[in-house]
This record gives C-alpha cells, sequence and structure tokens, in this order.
C-alpha cells in the first residue's frame, strides 16, 4: 500500500509536519524492489530515486517531500560468527540503534556500550559514523550490505569501502541517495577494553557506586549522562547533536586560548584541536534561547529543539545565525551534522 500526502511528523524526532507525496515501507529487500517498481507509472513527478527514511532522528525536514518516501522497517539481529576474541552481529537496518546496545550488553558482547541510548537505526549508524564518549562506530563495524537503487542490486561494503571520517560516510557524500543499507555487521569483543576517560563517565561511575567495571555499568553511566543534559525526543523535539565539533590548527587554538583562556579543546593524533562546538555556541548568549517554538536547549547547546509547532526553516534559520555569531567571535566555521532536507 502506498499512502498520498502522508504527514511525516511522527516519524522525524525533530517532529516536523512536512508531507511526502507518496509513502510506504518496506521489511525485505523484495519489498524494497516491489515498491520501486511500482514507482514507474507514477508521472506526477520527476524525481528519479525514492527517499529512504530510518529512525528520522538525523534529519531535518525544511519542506514537504516530492516523489516517494520510503521507510526502512528491515528487522532481525543475529550472531553470524565468532572466533577466539569476538562475536559477529548482522542486524536489519530498521532495527532500533540502542536496542541493538542492550542485546549486545545482555550477551556480554563489548564496544558498543558507549553509544547507549544514540537515537536512530542501525542502518544510519555506518552512515554517520556515530560516536560518543570516545569511541566511534568504525571501531566495531565489520561489514554492511546495501541495495543500489538504480542498478537493483546488493553490494557488499567493508571497512575501507565506506570511507569514515568524523560524522562521516562515503553514503553522505560521493554515494550519496544511491544506496539503501538493509543490514549491518559488527565485530564485538568477547573481552571488554573498557574507555571511560572521555567526558563525565569517570565522574557518573564514581557517583554510581560501581566498584567492579563492567559494560553494563558503562552503558547505565552513559545513559544516565544522555539522560541529564540532552532532551528526550519523545518530549521536545529535536535530532540530538546539531552541529560537529570543529577542527583547528593548533596556531589558531594557541591564538584562542589567549583570547578565551577557559575555550575547551581536544589535542587529534593529527596535531589538530577539536573545539567543543557546544562551548563555542554558549559562549556567543545562545544557549536556551527561543524564537517562537524553535529553540536552544537550555542545558546544552549543541542541540537545537522544536517546542511544538516549529516549521523546518525556522530551525534552519537559527542554525545560520547560530553559525554566524560562533565564525565572527571565534572565527571557527560550524558545520551542521544533522542532515538538511531542503
Amino acid at each position: 500500500m502506498i499512502a498520498e500526502n502522508f504527514s511525516l511528523k511522527q516519524y522525524n524526532t525533530f517532529g516536523i509536519d512536512a508531507m511526502a507525496q507518496y509513502f510506504s515501507t518496506f521489511n525485505s529487500i523484495e519489498r524494497l524492489e516491489e515498491l520501486l517498481e511500482f514507482k514507474k507509472p507514477v508521472t506526477s513527478y520527476a524525481v528519479d530515486t525514492p527517499f529512504i527514511l530510518g529512525g528520522g532522528s538525523n534529519i531535518l525536514l525544511t519542506k514537504n517531500i516530492e516523489g516517494l518516501v520510503l521507510k526502512n522497517e528491515i528487522k532481525g539481529i543475529e550472531k553470524i560468527s565468532e572466533d577466539s576474541d569476538a562475536v559477529y552481529v548482522k542486524a536489519g537496518a530498521g532495527e532500533n540503534w540502542h536496542q541493538l546496545v542492550m542485546y549486545c550488553i545482555h550477551n556480554n558482547l563489548a564496544g558498543i556500550e558507549n553509544l547507549s541510548l544514540i537515537p536512530g537505526n542501525v542502518g544510519a549508524s555506518p552512515m554517520q559514523n556515530i560516536g560518543a564518549y570516545g569511541v566511534e562506530l568504525k571501531d566495531v563495524f565489520h561489514e554492511l550490505e546495501a541495495f543500489h537503487l538504480t542498478e537493483k542490486k546488493a553490494v557488499q561494503f567493508g571497512l575501507s569501502d565506506c570511507e569514515f571520517g568524523y560524522r562521516e560516510s562515503v553514503f553522505k557524500r560521493k554515494l550519496k541517495n544511491q544506496f539503501v543499507i538493509t543490514s549491518v555487521t559488527y565485530r564485538l569483543n568477547k573481552t571488554p577494553h573498557f574507555n571511560t576517560s572521555y567526558g563525565a563517565i569517570e565522574q557518573e561511575l564514581h557517583a554510581m557506586g560501581i566498584q567492579t567495571l563492567s559494560i553494563q555499568a558503562v552503558s547505565q553511566a552513559v545513559i544516565n549522562i544522555r539522560r541529564s543534559k540532552l532532551p528526550d525526543p519523545a518530549v521536545i523535539g529535536n535530532a540530538g547533536s546539531f552541529f560537529k565539533n570543529p577542527e583547528i590548527n593548533q596556531q589558531h587554538f594557541d591564538l584562542l586560548k589567549k583570547a578565551f583562556p577557559n575555550v575547551v579543546g581536544y589535542a587529534l593524533k593529527n596535531g589538530n584541536v577539536k573545539l567543543a562546538a557546544g562551548w563555542l555556541i554558549e559562549q556567543c548568549g545562545w544557549k536556551g534561547y527561543r524564537r517562537g517554538d524553535a529553540g536552544c536547549h537550555e542545558k546544552q547547546a549543541l542541540v537545537l529543539v522544536n517546542y511544538g509547532e516549529a516549521k523546518g526553516n525556522e530551525i534552519l534559520r537559527l542554525s545560520d545565525e547560530i553559525i554566524a555569531s560562533v565564525h565572527k567571535k571565534f572565527e571557527v566555521e560550524l558545520e551542521r551534522e544533522v542532515n538538511v532536507i531542503e
């Protein structure tokens, strides 16, 4: 069944009431192929390939979407192999990411506990190279399968094929809108290698009274931290971190440090420094700012929010103003992490 003039408000975590000209879901590659064939006789739009929707947790809709919108609901989690050190777990792209994390923790499989409570679905994890608290998706990635929308065939992608970068992959650049990720396979460790030095994890573990470190404890610490400072999309519309943490060279950082002694920066292996975008935005006075129903969250300046009926363009315009003010004050260019659909 394909619906017409379908509201996507419930299918994006910003809660933007944009319309899909045509909308349907698929839970298998076979169903996806059927839907791709179905669109051919439709002559009321000129879009060649459909818009693929996952968990809707990293998009900002600024307009209605012309053509066919297909929501990926391919499910399933299974252990497919193991060796002396690791277990390989394959998950359908339509699975909820946090539910996959909980599955791995329940089965004592380590590596993604620091990525607990990140909103969205499995399919977005390699597309974005999601990361938090010192861990990135690429650290546990094994391979994925994706379906080419025009050639109508499945293709396997290994680690190098994905060209992972900071919140980047080949699917956001070179191969954008060409593939649908259908499944992802992760390499999870049998013996954990704990990463607790980033952010407030160690302090939270201490506050929790943890005596013996475990992946369960690290996961719960991350959940506690995220819940304490990030708004729940079910309560306030948002897409998590709206901006990437910018990277600058050491010389630029030294100049900033002289002018702003409290500037937050983390040394990188390449000699550059990664700045905390939230700190930069807060210093420009945006934290807690609200205009109509579009705003900057009161606890975390990195998160833009929809308090109710904000339009996508209103949130986009606010982000433009934030980018301009950060550049004016610090000569640092912020880049959006959220995918803006214009």
